[in-house]
Formats: C-alpha cells, structure tokens, sequence
C-alpha cells in the first residue's frame, strides 16, 4: 500500500505543487485548506506523514499540530514562510519532526519527506522481544513503548530514535554529530537546533527535574551521555 500524506495549505499554488510531486514520487496524497480539516482527517483517516502550513484560517498549523500531537504521533513537517529562530523552535516545540521553510523546491520537500519517513519507521527490529530498563526509564522494544515510573510515555518517533541512540550507548558520551546523523539522517549534521530542542522535549517528558537532568547530561565541548543511573540502597 502506497505511503499516505496528507498536506494542509491554504495557498492553492503550493498545495498544487506539493500534490503533484508527491504522486508523481508515488504517494497517496490527501489535502486539507485549514486546521480544522485537517485535524478531522487525522481523526477520520489517519496519514503517514503530514505536511503543514503555519499561517491558515479557521485554525492555524501550530495550534492544529499541537492538538494532533494530544492523541498522534503521525509525523509532521511544518511548511512556514517565517526564517526567524523562535519561530522554528516553536514547530519543533509543539511535536513537529522537521520544518520547511517557503519558498522551497520540490527536490527539497521529497528529500524532508524521505528523511522523515525513513526515521520514523520502526527502529532496532532486532531487538523486538527485549527490553531497556535504566533507573525509573524503560524501554520496551517490542511494542516500542517506553515508561517512567511504570507511566507510559507518549513520544513522537523521532524523540523515540533519539532516545533509543542514548540507550544504545549507555555510558558513553555521544557526539551532537552523531546523533544528528543517527537519527535525523547526515544532511543534518550541522542543524544543532533541532537537536537541542528535541533533548529539550526529551528531557521534558522523561526527568523529574528537566532544569537538573540525570537521564541525559550535557558534557560541555564533547557531547550528551546517559549514565547508568545505580539507587543506593536499591
């Protein structure tokens, strides 16, 4: 079955642009004008990946990604025509997986979907039937579930691929260089703010205390390390 994208802008040029050029790679694409729509066919017709406007009427592309985000991980890369930082870190913020930023080609928007798609598939099939337990954090792979204190945690797939390299590497400090190129993909090794803020997210979801993390630690100069975390007493 042909992946299934669904794309939401309401500028016909672009919306146009991106329809064509998905089908013709050999995606099943659905469109919505605004917010509001789009959150009903995620509900109705759940996608694979999602590509969304910003600025819409009726109900804007963040305010729409942040509702989707409260029941989907559906991947979601935001199409925005602002180049200012905070506006960037507020897709990611809200769950995004990615951002393209207008005016762009649709060699650029194919290469984004690909990455994001390829990242957001399923990671470490190898190890289906084991499970990470480090401290109140759990991994169970199988399921691709993970837990905090026995409460499962809701992560995107991209937050899950990062979390699963910090596992991986229990113990050892891993570059920022590596974890983008890991987890993102390598046309990504100097984009450092995505990174950043999906620590940020990590560390928001997973630490009782996001401002004194444990889970993961920043080494200034070298890198970000999980430690295996051993109670006293335990």
């Amino acid at each position: 079955m042909a992946t299934s994208i669904l794309v939401v802008d309401d500028e016909a040029r672009y919306l146009r642009l991106l329809q064509i050029n998905l089908v013709t790679e050999g995606y099943q694409v659905s469109t919505a004008t605004n917010g509001m729509d789009a959150i009903e066919r995620v509900v109705n017709n759940p996608p694979d990946l999602i590509l969304m406007d910003i600025v819409m009427p009726k109900l804007d592309g963040i305010t729409a990604s942040e509702r989707i985000r409260q029941f989907s991980s559906v991947p979601i890369i935001m199409l925005t025509g602002r180049t200012a930082e905070e506006d960037k870190v507020k897709c990611l913020n809200i769950g995004a997986d990615d951002y393209i930023v207008k005016p762009f080609s649709a060699t650029e928007v194919l290469a984004r979907v690909r990455a994001v798609l390829r990242r957001t598939s399923r990671p470490f099939q190898e190890e289906r039937n084991s499970c990470f337990v480090n401290d109140a954090l759990k991994i169970d792979f199988g399921k691709a579930e993970v837990y905090k204190e026995n409460k499962q945690v809701q992560l995107t797939a991209t937050e899950y691929r990062l979390l699963i390299h910090f596992a991986k590497n229990l113990g050892k400090v891993v570059t920022a260089d590596e974890l983008l190129t890991s987890t993102w993909g390598p046309q990504y090794k100097d984009d450092r703010e995505i990174l950043w803020v999906t620590i940020a997210r990590l560390r928001q979801k997973l630490e009782s205390n996001p401002k004194e993390p444990e889970l993961i630690l920043t080494r200034s100069g070298l890198g970000y390390l999980m430690p295996k975390i051993e109670r006293s007493g335990d």
